[in-house]
C-alpha cells in the first residue's frame, strides 16, 4: 500500500467549490481509498491506496470530485518521499533574514519542460522572488502574497503544469502528519 497526499486547489474559498471535509472522506473511503485523513479546510487531504502513481491517484481523486460535486477541482498528489524532499530542499532557509511567513510552495502536477520554466520572469514578480525545484516551485513573498503578481494562475500560465500552493507553516505541518501516521 503507498501514502500520498492529495492536495485540492481552490476549494472552501470565498463560498467558492464548497467541500466538507467530513463528506471528502467519507466520499473517497467509499471509493477505495483507506486512511483517508483531512488536514484544515483547504484541501489537504492523506490517503492509502494499492496505487503507487501519484498521477493515476491525482486522476482517481479529481473524477471522483467531478462526479459528486459537478465541479473540477485541481488535483496535485505527492508521496511522503517526494514532500520531505520539497521539504528538505527549500533554498530560502539557508536566508536568516528570511521569515518563514514569507515562504510558500507551489506543488507542480509534474516537472515543467525547461523552455516553460524560461518563462518565469523574475523580473514582473519583484520584489518578490522564487527558486524552481523538481515538482516545487519555492516562493518568497516580500510584501503580502495576496497582493502578489506571483499566483497560482501565472505559475500554471508560464509553467503548462497543474499547481496549487501552500504557505511554509502548511508544508511543515503536513510533514509532521505523514510521520505520525507511520505510528
Amino acid at each position: 500500500m503507498y501514502n500520498h497526499l492529495v492536495l485540492l486547489r481552490g476549494i472552501n474559498v470565498s463560498g467558492q467549490k464548497l467541500i466538507k471535509m467530513e463528506e471528502l472522506r467519507n466520499h473517497l473511503t467509499d471509493n477505495g481509498f483507506q486512511n483517508v485523513q483531512t488536514y484544515i479546510q483547504s484541501g489537504n487531504v492523506f490517503v492509502t491506496t494499492a496505487e503507487a502513481d501519484p498521477n493515476v491517484v491525482e486522476q482517481q481523486v479529481a473524477a471522483l470530485l467531478l462526479d459528486k460535486y459537478g465541479f473540477q477541482v485541481t488535483v496535485v498528489a505527492i508521496s511522503e518521499a517526494g514532500l520531505k524532499k520539497v521539504f528538505t530542499n527549500n533554498p530560502f532557509l539557508a536566508d536568516a533574514a528570511i521569515g518563514l511567513k514569507q515562504l510558500y510552495v507551489a506543488f507542480l502536477a509534474e516537472v515543467p519542460q525547461q523552455e516553460n520554466v524560461g518563462k518565469l520572469d523574475a523580473s514582473f514578480v519583484h520584489p518578490d522572488t522564487f527558486t524552481m525545484g523538481d515538482r516545487a516551485l519555492y516562493l518568497c513573498y516580500h510584501n503580502n502574497a495576496g497582493n502578489s503578481k506571483m499566483t497560482n494562475n501565472w505559475i500554471e500560465n508560464r509553467l503548462k503544469v497543474t499547481a496549487t500552493s501552500r504557505n511554509w507553516n502548511t508544508v511543515t505541518k503536513l510533514v509532521a502528519l505523514f510521520e505520525a501516521r507511520k505510528g
